[in-house]
């Protein structure tokens, strides 16, 4: 079989050391001001439930309450945004401070769009829709590759980096492995795990034979060009992971961050450790050369078909996850607080797909279409809510089912293209980093307001 180099940058990856493929055909990404910025996506992989993550507290709950039977959240319960008609789910109380600040915005109904559609053009267009809409794995990659009616080889983080200038130790960094948004055409991430170490796939204490041949092969001296190329990227590979394994072994401040804002315990989820280690390489910036990061991290665990809610629909797998979200979420903001990088720095949440706004029968929801989301900066217009909130109405104006499937007013490039603007990346290169760039800075479209 023919190793391409997508192939290679994926084995390198995967063997736990950062890959490290040179860096072709960059230019500078143009930046709004001198000032250090990084974006720090948070796919919610199963697609989250965002109708109850986000819920309408004035005449909408009515309807809200109505139409979601089985999983609606009882108004009493909710977390207020103060100032605004909407509230969070109760398990998310942690973000009730960072919202009071005004570093948190609301995303509503957004979703995978190829162009602008309406209930009726869904009806009459199909070459216009996403293709395989609700599908798990398509819905993951329109998501993180921004094509949502062809294929999708390579991610918007990746494609951002292959217009960025980098050092040698990449500023791309997933905590959740080789997804598709991390994977440029050009260049790669360094892919670092939630906890432990980076190490040489192979490499075992005391086997002296056998880890001087992979020392050997790392060196590849005497055995021609192409190994002498692969050699060099495996060696700067073993670097980074050095230069990694120092950041997340050291002690650092921002774990001080990172605990239960009841209980005071240390946070063990797998998101909050994802968010704990961005923050210690944010720390590590200007030893590491970067003055713009763009940062990967994952929660899974949302496709809940079935015991979504508890009897008390406050509570549940969802209530959980969220809860977990939550606290993660409101400890790197924290932590970015106390190093003042709170308003340089951009978390924001995707997904696969919304839920139905009906609950069905198994206290749980099923794959729908668009849905709410959280975006994190102390750089925010304060407490804003931008969209629109559907009908509630089953089979009425936005629904494309009876179940509540909700034609998204957002398409993900105004979403994720304006936090793209924010990171500095130059209008020219946007139409490269959001291949239907165009389609939506049209026709009074365009990245939402979301920064001050």
């Amino acid at each position: 079989m023919k190793l391409t180099r997508r192939d290679f940058a994926t084995f390198v990856a995967g063997s736990g050391a950062a890959a490290a493929l040179g860096q072709l055909a960059r230019t500078a990404s143009a930046a709004p001001n001198g000032s250090y910025r990084a974006m720090v996506g948070v796919f919610l992989f199963g697609g989250n439930d965002g109708w109850n993550m986000v819920v309408p507290t004035d005449s909408r709950y009515a309807g809200y309450a109505g139409s979601r039977g089985t999983v609606a959240l009882a108004q009493a319960r909710l977390t207020a945004l103060d100032g605004s008609a909407y509230a969070l789910h109760p398990a998310m109380a942690a973000l009730n401070p960072v919202w009071a600040e005004g570093a948190m915005n609301v995303v509503l109904n957004a979703g995978t769009l190829y162009a602008p559609l309406t209930k009726a053009t869904y009806q009459s267009r199909s070459d216009l829709r996403p293709t395989n809409l609700m599908s798990h794995s398509d819905e993951q990659a329109h998501w993180q590759g921004l094509r949502a009616r062809s294929d999708n080889f390579d991610g918007f983080m990746g494609r951002l980096a292959d217009r960025a200038s980098q050092p040698a130790m990449p500023s791309l960094i997933s905590l959740g492995g080789s997804n598709l948004a991390v994977i440029g055409q050009t260049s790669s991430p360094l892919i670092l795990p939630s906890t432990g170490t980076l190490s040489r796939t192979g490499f075992t204490a005391g086997a002296t034979a056998k880890n001087a041949a992979i020392d050997a092969f790392a060196s590849a001296a005497g055995m021609g060009t192409i190994a002498d190329v692969t050699a060099k990227q495996i060696t700067a590979a073993y670097t980074q992971a050095t230069t990694a394994n120092t950041i997340l072994t050291a002690s650092s401040g921002v774990d001080a961050f990172f605990v239960n804002p009841t209980t005071g315990a240390a946070l063990t989820s797998d998101v909050s450790r994802q968010l704990l280690r961005v923050a210690r390489m944010i720390e590590a910036r200007s030893a590491l050369g970067h003055d713009r990061q763009t940062f990967f991290v994952t929660q899974g665990g949302y496709d809940n078909h079935s015991a979504q809610v508890n009897a008390d629909t406050a509570t549940g797998t969802h209530a959980n996850l969220l809860g977990d979200l939550a606290m993660a979420l409101a400890a790197f903001y924290k932590a970015m607080k106390s190093m003042g990088l709170a308003e340089n720095v951009t978390a924001f949440t995707m997904s696969d797909f919304g839920r139905t706004f009906k609950g069905n029968a198994q206290m749980g929801t099923d794959h729908a279409w668009g849905s709410n989301h959280l975006v994190i900066s102390g750089n925010l217009r304060p407490k804003l809510a931008h969209g629109i909130y559907p009908s509630t109405v089953l089979g009425g104006s936005d629904d494309i089912s009876s179940e509540g499937r909700f034609v998204p007013t957002i398409a993900q490039e105004e979403y994720l293209g304006a936090i793209a603007r924010w990171h500095g990346v130059a209008d020219s290169d946007l139409s490269y980093v959001l291949p239907n760039w165009s389609t939506w800075t049209a026709g009074g479209r365009g990245p939402l307001g979301l920064f001050a």
